[in-house]
């Protein structure tokens, strides 16, 4: 069996790969330059990041599969960024606030002749209402600091999220399904 090469630093990928049993040979995170090209769609900008970084790490271990995602967090055709401020976090929340957005994660896997495939899931989120006493309490956790749109929908934020339409696991950062999927496509056999 080729070794399994995780192309992401993400800690919660790891651990989602380890919830199916999954434990990646190495873990090599891409350096990529990760900003949206001007009037880049959601959807494809995840698709082009997982696709990019999976192709950098895939060049640094040939005959191995590796593995590749990104997440994106989109209210219609507006990009959420990371939040790495308290900032930066609030405008993100209170743009949420009340309102349906989608998680799109694009998974890309190149398999051990070197061939790329690779998806995207789509889900749909909705936020309840947040008061200013809630989004206070949310920033002062420190949960948000690095997660995209601002929040971990596997922490605190689940209290704030009464309806999601499709994977939940694509949304703390990696579908499950279609990544096992792929993998047994990419000739990584799973027991």
């Amino acid at each position: 069996m080729p070794q399994l090469i995780l192309a992401s630093a993400s800690p919660r990928r790891l651990q989602l790969l380890a919830q199916i049993g999954i434990v990646p040979d190495a873990v090599a995170a891409a350096n990529i330059n990760e900003s949206p090209r001007k009037g880049e769609l959601p959807h494809l900008h995840a698709l082009r990041l997982a696709e990019e970084k999976t192709r950098a790490v895939a060049a640094q271990h040939p005959g191995a599969v590796v593995l590749g995602a990104d997440t994106v967090v989109a209210c219609g055709r507006r990009i959420l960024p990371k939040a790495e401020d308290e900032q930066t976090a609030r405008k993100c929340l209170t743009l949420l606030s009340g309102r349906r957005h989608h998680v799109y994660t694009a998974i890309a896997v190149v398999n051990a002749a070197g061939e790329m495939h690779s998806r995207i899931v789509d889900t749909s989120v909705r936020f309840a209402r947040l008061d200013t006493r809630e989004i206070d309490a949310y920033l002062a956790s420190g949960e948000w600091n690095g997660k995209a749109g601002g929040y971990a929908i596997q922490g605190l934020a689940a209290a704030f999220i009464p309806w999601i339409n499709g994977s939940y696991s694509s949304v703390v950062g990696l579908p499950l399904h279609e990544t096992r999927q792929m993998l047994r496509a990419a000739g990584f056999l799973l027991s």
